[in-house]
């Protein structure tokens, strides 16, 4: 896995007038922020964006010019009140926008995308071949802004019909949401009245007959008593026709006749083939949007200038927009999440490290020419750095991107057979995904990709699809590829959606063998008349000597069987598959597949791969994430908004494929990042029953040196959260791990027998969390490291506090944690509130010969204290040998503070020198290298003091290790 739609669009409901309500509060503040573009392929001047902060509710009307022709109060009013209804509706986001944080709103971050208007000629001319579909507009034609839409053309004439199209993707919905919500500011003076249509709403009506005026009323009530003046307005009434392709228009007069009256009721086709023909309303605006495959319904003498939306094919566009959407004020704190939001400097960051690789790797530079993989690449950063809002997940960040984008649509609405768009997409994109995951490639020839989309193609109608299908939104799925390594291939736009298009090619049942496809049809019919069958045939055989063909036909019931067999195994092949690939350890570093994700759009430095493996060995860690997540109910949901519906017998059966192969490899033990890979997968199928099954062995989490981010927090807590066996360890050393990710894993610490935290930088505002960790009643912890953090003595504080409540703890490190005098003080005052405590570990922790002392008698008299351990701390060798006596007398704690006890080597050598040489490179290094200096000359002079051949041995052992220690260290005196 190396390394996402525009804005959602609207549907507008034929209740709109009726529905929204006036607000009259939080006039938008317009600023204008004037960028300079620099791109490599710009395509004209440069543009400006467009910013408003606040909210999109506008107090009242600007004052314009509508009081010209609209000069009763009443009229001034009502289109007041019709401005005020589309400022609300087109302002609503969907769920999938509330992510980015309670008070954020489209219109503050919109970026216009660049528009080239186009002639004709270039619309009449033949397909171009697949290879060069994916060609950037030339530079040398013009460009057009918002505003100048309804210019004069090159001759002078007036424009009152403007066609814009795109693919897919390009951002149509989002320009006639930002069109609609200027007008509805004032920010569109020519036009006096805007009424905007969905023709996915109007192609609904089917043939009823209704007039303009009644189509008009009954979507915005407030103009219900204007509506005589519309023709009055002449060209500054504007309609927008968005999704002209849901319409089949027939312009021949035997077709659709002629029709001037807006209050005489027509099919709603007749009333906009007749707005197109100027017809009606002659003096009328109108602006239609549209998808490629449907420009041609419209004839082109009725459209005054066409435009191509050509998405953000400069880099510049391409920053401003991650720039502005990603520094939110509050991007990263939505209601209802878990963890703390992003700082500025964090946001700032961010951002830097993605111009960075917009600038440097061309390919993800592509895939944001499409404004709708610019969300998706927010959508995924928001997802992998900010709280994550409960239940949200990446699969379910794809599957709305693509609900986003596709609603439902159909492919073709002239095709009888209403095959919606993303069903075709899954179909033949789907296809060759998978077979790229089955060869392990990402790079596709022109062959492959014609191989895929023409596979079973027999029929015009079939043909036609997917003429349709390669206009409008190939281009979405298939990028040309800019590596130089691999010219003249293709690669899916954003690797990720390769690996989630093949999952959904799985689920969907899609890939079916020769056998299953000829076998299924078989069997449905053997399984319906085999059994009347055999039944008249025994009824028979009692009269006539026909005995063997009962046998014969009793042996049809069996095929049924037979086929959910073949069925069956073809499942376990694929989670089989899909299981290797989630454990698979694919490359140098290994890391985990939300790391490999978060470096694939931000970049990273740095061998990706080890030097001994083929470097074209693709991973697809993703795959199985995806196949997990895309059987979960809330994805199941969406993807039948998108038709295409997975059914529960198919999902159970899938599932229990998984959770059987997942039993059998899933109980080894995983590296730390192949195990939190499998937590993930856990986490994107979002079922805990299953998850409960399937982890139902695990006894040590091990997540050693896993970076744990708020989202990988989350993810271990909602997977292992609700669990009820204890875990036997819990090692989380080296993760950089804070107190908020520790608030996240609580369900899982208390869980936990043995809990590592060292190496986390963990300060006191940790201990506090800490002591609420050791006072839970359902705690379970055992042993606690806590080595090597800053905990200092105010932390101790708090922790002797839960010391003194817990009844579990038996085993406590406290090893180079800044304590200093004042920290041991605090132990030594405390400990005996403790009566459980066996083993503490104070060592390297700068305290001198008194609080040494104080602890060490605090320890020998503890009821069940039985090892203190004090070395590396700053004692003078009076101070060492009173605690020696101290800690050999009968019937205390035995206390360590030296490598060996009177002439002998102490039988805690080895543990002293393997925690030194463990953490030899993050102590201080001036300070180690005195201390085992001290310890060399404290064995030397044992050794001299002893005239035991076997101790002196031993001795010497003990000096070739602390001397090998120094000579790492580059001690001169090694």
């Amino acid at each position: 896995m190396r390394w996402s739609r525009p804005l959602p669009r609207t549907l507008w409901g034929p209740c709109l007038g009726r529905a929204l309500q006036p607000a009259d509060e939080h006039i938008p503040f317009l600023i204008h922020w004037i960028w300079a573009l620099k791109g490599e392929c710009s395509l004209g001047p440069h543009r400006a964006l467009i910013c408003q902060l606040g909210s999109s509710v506008v107090n009242g009307p600007p004052s314009g010019r509508h009081e010209q022709l609209f000069r009763s109060t009443s009229a001034a009013e009502a289109i007041q009140q019709h401005r005020r209804n589309l400022a609300e509706w087109f302002s609503r986001l969907p769920r999938e926008e509330r992510q980015f944080g309670p008070t954020f709103a489209l219109d503050t971050v919109h970026v216009d995308p660049v528009i080239r208007e186009s002639t004709p000629d270039e619309l009449l001319r033949p397909p171009l071949e697949l290879a060069l579909e994916h060609q950037l507009p030339p530079a040398r034609l013009p460009t057009l802004a918002l505003s100048q839409l309804f210019d004069p053309d090159a001759c002078g004439r007036r424009v009152q019909t403007v066609v814009l199209y795109g693919t897919v993707g390009t951002g149509k919905s989002t320009l006639v949401r930002k069109m609609v919500l200027d007008w509805c500011y004032g920010r569109l003076p020519a036009f006096e009245l805007l009424i905007p249509f969905s023709c996915e709403d109007l192609s609904s009506l089917g043939p009823a007959p209704a007039s303009l005026c009644q189509l008009v009323a009954q979507r915005y009530t407030p103009l219900k008593d204007i509506l005589p003046l519309m023709a009055t307005t002449g060209s500054r009434l504007l309609f927008v026709l968005h999704g002209l392709e849901h319409l089949n228009l027939d312009f021949r007069l035997a077709g659709t006749g002629l029709c001037s009256d807006p209050e005489k009721p027509e099919a709603p086709a007749t009333i906009i083939v007749n707005l197109l023909r100027k017809y009606m309303l002659p003096e009328a605006s109108i602006l239609v949007t549209t998808r490629p495959s449907a420009i041609g319904r419209i004839p082109s003498k009725y459209v005054g200038r066409y435009g191509e939306i050509c998405g953000f094919s400069d880099t510049n566009l391409q920053k401003l927009y991650f720039q502005l959407r990603l520094n939110q004020p509050d991007c990263g704190h939505s209601a209802g999440s878990v963890g703390v939001s992003a700082t500025p400097a964090q946001r700032d960051n961010l951002v830097e490290m993605l111009s960075r690789n917009l600038e440097g790797h061309h390919q993800i530079a592509t895939a944001c020419f499409l404004p709708s993989y610019c969300w998706l690449v927010c959508a995924t950063l928001h997802f992998l750095h900010a709280p994550t809002p409960a239940g949200q997940t990446l699969t379910s960040i794809y599957t709305s991107f693509l609900r986003l984008n596709f609603n439902g649509e159909m492919l073709d609405s002239t095709d009888p057979s209403k095959l919606s768009l993303m069903a075709y997409a899954a179909r033949t994109m789907g296809k060759l995904a998978y077979e790229g995951v089955s060869s392990r490639k990402t790079y596709f020839s022109e062959e492959d990709v014609h191989g895929c989309l023409e596979a079973g193609i027999r029929t015009e109608e079939e043909f036609q699809l997917l003429h349709v299908f390669r206009r409008d939104a190939l281009r979405f799925f298939l990028a040309p590829c800019v590596d130089p390594g691999h010219p003249g291939t293709f690669v899916f736009t954003v690797p990720a959606m390769q690996e989630y298009l093949a999952a959904l090619y799985i689920v969907l049942g899609l890939r079916k063998t020769t056998l299953q496809r000829v076998g299924k049809e078989v069997t449905e019919l053997i399984g319906r008349v085999g059994e009347d069958v055999s039944l008249i045939l025994s009824i028979v055989a009692k009269v006539l000597p026909l005995r063997a063909l009962p046998l014969l036909f009793n042996l049809l019931k069996v095929v049924p069987r037979v086929f959910g067999r073949v069925v069956g195994k073809s499942r376990e092949a694929v989670a089989q598959a899909m299981v290797l690939e989630m454990f698979r350890e694919e490359d140098y570093y290994n890391d985990d597949v939300l790391d490999q994700m978060g470096a694939s759009i931000l970049g990273m430095e740095g061998p990706r791969c080890h030097p001994d493996e083929p470097p074209e060995d693709e991973v697809f860690e993703l795959f199985p994430m995806f196949m997990g997540g895309l059987l979960s109910a809330h994805n199941r949901a969406m993807l039948a908004q998108l038709g295409c519906p997975i059914k529960n017998l198919d999902a159970l059966e899938n599932a229990q494929a998984i959770r059987k192969k997942l039993g059998k490899l899933g109980r080894r033990v995983l590296p730390p990042s192949e195990l939190l890979d499998h937590l993930f997968f856990h986490y994107e199928f979002q079922n805990q029953r299953f998850s409960a099954e399937v982890l139902s062995n695990l006894c040590q989490l091990n997540l050693a040196g896993v970076r744990m981010t708020p989202l990988k927090c989350t993810v271990v807590a909602a997977v292992l959260g609700s669990g009820k066996h204890a875990l036997e360890e819990v090692n989380l050393a080296s993760c950089q791990l804070d107190p908020a990710g520790m608030r996240t894993l609580m369900p899982v610490l208390l869980r936990a027998r043995k809990l590592g935290l060292q190496l986390n930088s963990l300060g006191p505002e940790a201990c506090r969390d800490l002591r609420d960790l050791l006072l839970h009643d359902q705690c379970q912890v055992t042993t606690l490291r806590l080595s090597n953090n800053p905990l200092t003595a105010a932390g101790v504080a708090l922790l002797v506090e839960g010391l003194a409540g817990n009844t579990s703890l038996t085993h406590l490190s406290l090893l180079h944690t800044s304590l200093g005098d004042e920290g041991l003080e605090l132990l030594a005052a405390q400990l005996d509130c403790n009566q459980q405590l066996q083993e503490l570990n104070v060592a390297y922790n700068g305290a001198s010969n008194t609080a040494a002392l104080a602890l060490a008698k605090a320890a020998w008299k503890h009821p069940s204290l039985e090892l203190l351990h004090l070395y590396f701390n700053e004692l003078s060798s009076e101070g060492r040998q009173a605690l020696r006596d101290l800690g050999t007398a009968e019937g205390g704690a035995r206390v360590v503070v030296s490598l060996t006890e009177g002439t002998a080597v102490s039988e805690y050598w080895s543990v002293i020198l393997s925690e030194v040489q463990r953490n030899l490179n993050s102590w201080d290094q001036g300070r180690v290298r005195r201390h085992l200096e001290l310890l060399l000359q404290d064995l030397e002079d044992n050794r001299g003091a002893t005239l035991n051949p076997w101790r002196k041995a031993q001795l010497l052992r003990v000096e070739g290790e602390v001397r090998a220690l120094l000579q790492q260290l580059g001690s001169p005196g090694s």
